[in-house]
């Protein structure tokens, strides 16, 4: 049963990732709050999940021409960076403390994306 369990969730997970969702997000929330995974290593399970997925997205999207190379310079030019800090602040903070951050940070981008699809909506009428 355990390991149906999280072939569903694996699989709900990358497919709403592969409609470009977020389904990293779905994988943090059952690893901490299902299996009581510390949230360090959920991020990191996370990171090694995403990482087939993004080669597999960035192949598609050079191939269909959706590669804006000037962005995609400035992106990994200002994300190296804030990935090795992330890491190294997340691996100095206590995890309760990570946890909750990570929760409120979910929060506020699921009540963004509410917000900016009634005003999408609204717009179109």
């Amino acid at each position: 049963m355990n390991f149906f369990v999280k072939s569903i969730v694996g699989f709900i997970a990358a497919v709403i990732s592969a409609m470009g969702m977020g389904g990293g997000g779905i994988l943090l929330i059952y690893l901490s709050a299902f299996t009581n995974t510390p949230q360090l290593k959920a991020q990191g399970i996370n990171l090694i999940y995403f990482i087939p997925i993004a080669i597999v997205s960035l192949i598609f999207h050079v191939k269909n021409g959706f590669l804006k190379k000037k962005v995609a310079l400035f992106m990994i030019i200002s994300a190296v960076p804030a990935a090795v800090l992330g890491a190294f602040l997340s691996g100095n903070i206590d995890q309760d403390l990570l946890r909750k951050g990570l929760a409120l940070f979910l929060l506020f981008l699921g009540l963004k994306e509410i917000i900016t699809s009634f005003k999408k909506k609204e717009k179109r009428t």
